[in-house]
């Protein structure tokens, strides 16, 4: 599917929430990124719920020439065949951000590429059957899959995260965008100031509904992930051992998966550079961690969440590994086939979803397995120089 025709979006249904613009000083609060802006982060990306899993790859050709489309997939749960869901009407060039919330439902946004200057939005409740357009958002939508978050079942509240570090939160029946915070005055309070808050970077929700925001801290042995509690914004990252107390973290993700809120980390940079994740099962600060994989220099590429809070990362050199709980290592995995962009996790198998221009073909890993199978390939009707 290609999106080429912008759609005209309805401003009285409104479901999805951004962060927008509060930072444009060049004189910044200490501690906060002089541009004000979000760190691009690579988008391609895969979520699994009880009901299904939904995955977003980059496919196409030359997105110099505007022919890289980004396509959305979805694989109910107890099946094994993948679906192109690929919401219409909308250039996607820029970026495909999914926040997909409980059973079947889900929010997408399109990053403005060319000449669109504000984020389209779009919802469907039946896993892409059908969508329903949303009030846009008035700012360009972060460059990462962790800026866009729904509320668990019941909260009706969507969270956003915008180029320029400011969140946004919006209520799917009320239709008014109310601002929570920016990394400037995040940064100004007692818990940013712990953190050295330099930059947001994620977006999510605790299971009991409470915004979360995190990002990139300046000072060593903090994870800076806050929680609004009361409209008071308090510390509620993990601990972190002793063995990485002189490293600064990132957070690179936030996912709400059933009743359990899991982050991924990146600790220190360079060859020094090392892969966490922790869980959180109950209240903002109780967490558990996983023991941390060295990533020898290479950025994370992908990375993914299972239904019952596995995780599996891709890095740039094309290794892969992924870890199920916070009671096991993690397991590197086989060679990845050719042109794999993000894998997905099934409880028994790991898919991996390879791209080659138009063409997506899914290989299959047993838990366990030493050779990915082939199991499916679709092929994507795209429609080279529509968006020029």
């Amino acid at each position: 599917m290609t999106r080429r025709v912008p759609v005209t979006l309805s401003c009285a249904a409104v479901a999805a929430a951004f962060l927008v613009a509060g930072c444009g000083s060049t004189s910044a609060h200490e501690g906060v990124r002089s541009d004000g802006g979000v760190p691009a982060a690579p988008m391609d990306t895969s979520f699994g719920n009880a009901t299904s899993t939904w995955a977003t790859v980059l496919m196409g050709g030359s997105a110099a020439q505007h022919n890289n489309f980004w396509q959305l997939f979805i694989r109910p749960a107890g099946t094994s065949t993948w679906k192109l869901v690929t919401p219409p009407g909308t250039a996607d060039n820029g970026g495909l951000v999914l926040a997909a919330g409980a059973g079947p439902a889900a929010i997408s946004a399109f990053r403005p590429s060319q000449d669109l200057t504000f984020t389209p939005l779009i919802q469907t409740s039946d896993g892409g059957q059908a969508w329903s357009a949303l009030s846009p958002l008035e700012a360009p939508l972060a460059s990462t899959p962790a800026a866009l978050a729904v509320g668990p079942a019941g909260s009706l509240h969507v969270l956003a995260l915008t180029t320029s570090s400011t969140a946004e939160q919006a209520s799917l029946t009320a239709g008014k965008w109310t601002t929570l915070a920016s990394a400037r005055t995040l940064a100004a309070t007692p818990a940013g100031r712990q953190c050295g808050l330099r930059a947001l970077t994620a977006t999510g929700y605790l299971p009991s509904g409470a915004p979360l925001l995190a990002g990139e801290c300046s000072h060593s042995g903090v994870a800076g992930i806050f929680a609004d509690q009361d409209g008071s914004w308090q510390a509620a990252g993990p601990a972190l051992p002793p063995s990485l107390a002189s490293q600064d973290l990132t957070v690179l993700r936030l996912v709400t998966v059933g009743n359990q809120t899991v982050a991924l980390l990146q600790a220190g940079k360079g060859q020094a550079a090392s892969l966490l994740v922790a869980w959180s099962a109950a209240a903002a600060g109780h967490w558990t961690i996983s023991p941390p994989l060295a990533l020898h220099g290479a950025t994370v590429t992908s990375a993914s969440f299972g239904p019952t809070g596995a995780v599996a990362a891709i890095t740039a050199d094309g290794a892969a590994a992924e870890i199920v709980s916070s009671a096991g290592p993690w397991h590197r995995l086989p060679a990845l086939p050719p042109g794999t962009a993000t894998l997905a996790l099934n409880g028994s198998a790991s898919d991996a979803l390879a791209v080659h221009r138009s063409t997506l073909t899914v290989w299959q890993l047993a838990t366990g397995g030493q050779a990915w199978t082939r199991a499916q390939e679709i092929n994507v009707p795209i429609e080279y120089g529509s968006s020029s």
